[in-house]
C-alpha cells in the first residue's frame, strides 16, 4: 500500500510573497537558496535544474546559480553520472541536529509504535511547515498493508488527518493566516478546501480529534490529535491510518481514538505542558 503527497504544498503561496517583499528585513537571495533545498523530498535521490526550477517557479538561469553555489558549501552533492544534485552531508546534519533536539520523538515513538501494533496502522509524529506537515517520526505494524510514508515525507495541512488537528490547535492568528496562503494557492479549490476544515474544527471540538476518510487520497482513512511540545515550539500532531478496505471509520474512531487522545495527553504529561 503506497500513499504519496499529491503536491509540493511548501512553497511560499503569492499572497505571501506580496507580503514579504515588503519587509525590508527580508533576504529574498537566501529564500530562494532554502527553497531549492526544500524541492527535495523523501522520495527525491536525484533533481536536475530544470526539476528544480518548474518546483521553484524560478527561472534555471537563476537555478543554476543557486545549485553550484550550494555545492560550493556542501548542501548539494552532484550525482555520480551527473545527472542532478542529491542533497549533502551538511543539509543532512542541520536536519539531524534539529531532530536530536526533539525529546519529545524519545518519549512518543514506543507510544506510537504500542498503537500501530495493535490497530495494524500506521502511525507518524509530524510538525507544521507552511502548508504541510513533515513527519519527523513514524511507527508501522508489521502488517506489509500499511501507509507508505516515512521519515521526512510531507503531506498537506488542508486535507489530512494531522494538518487538520494542527489547525484546531495552533492560535486563531496563525489559523487565519495559513488558510489567507491556501487562498492565495489555488483559489478555485479554496471554497471545498475551506468547507473541510471549517468541518474538520468543529469536529475536533466535538471528537478531540481530527479525521479525513479519502479526502486526502480516496484509499486513505486517518484521524488525528494534536498536542503542545512545550519549550515555546508550536503545536505538533500525531495521526493514526491506513489502506480504508482495513481501516474504517468504525474501528478508528470507536478503537483507535481513544488510544490516540490518550497518547497526546500522555506526552503533555511527561513533557510538563498540560492544560
Amino acid at each position: 500500500m503506497k500513499a504519496t503527497a499529491s503536491t509540493r504544498g511548501g512553497k511560499t503561496p503569492p499572497g505571501k510573497a506580496s507580503r514579504i517583499k515588503e519587509d525590508r528585513h527580508f533576504v529574498t537571495a537566501l529564500a530562494r537558496g532554502l527553497d531549492v533545498l526544500d524541492s527535495f523530498r523523501s522520495s527525491d535521490r536525484i533533481l536536475g535544474n530544470q526539476e528544480i526550477s518548474r518546483a521553484c517557479k524560478l527561472p534555471k538561469s537563476t537555478v543554476s546559480r543557486l545549485t553550484y553555489t550550494l555545492t560550493k558549501l556542501g548542501y548539494l552533492v552532484i550525482a555520480e553520472d551527473k545527472a542532478g544534485y542529491r542533497l549533502g552531508h551538511a543539509t543532512l546534519s542541520l536536519g539531524m541536529a534539529a531532530l536530536a533536539r526533539l525529546d519529545v520523538r524519545k518519549l512518543a515513538h514506543p507510544l506510537m509504535q504500542q498503537l500501530a501494533d495493535v490497530s495494524k496502522a500506521t502511525v507518524a509524529l509530524g510538525s507544521h511547515d507552511r502548508l504541510t506537515m513533515i513527519y519527523i517520526d513514524v511507527a508501522r505494524s508489521a502488517t506489509p498493508l500499511t501507509v507508505a510514508l516515512d521519515l521526512g515525507s510531507r503531506i498537506p495541512v488542508a486535507t489530512t488527518a494531522m494538518g487538520r488537528a494542527y489547525l484546531a490547535r495552533c492560535s486563531e492568528a496563525e489559523r487565519s493566516d495559513i488558510m489567507d496562503q491556501m487562498r492565495a494557492q489555488d483559489a478555485s479549490a479554496w471554497p471545498g478546501l475551506r468547507a473541510g476544515i471549517e468541518k474538520s474544527l468543529r469536529e475536533y471540538g466535538k471528537l478531540g480529534c481530527s479525521t479525513s476518510f479519502g479526502e486526502w487520497q480516496k484509499e486513505v482513512n486517518s484521524i488525528g490529535v494534536a498536542f503542545n511540545p512545550g519549550g515555546g515550539r508550536p503545536p505538533m500532531a500525531i495521526n493514526c491510518g491506513g489502506p480504508a478496505f482495513t481501516l474504517g471509520r468504525e474501528f478508528l474512531l470507536q478503537t483507535a481514538r481513544p488510544e490516540l487522545i490518550a497518547i497526546a495527553r500522555q506526552l503533555e504529561a511527561s513533557l510538563g505542558t498540560a492544560p
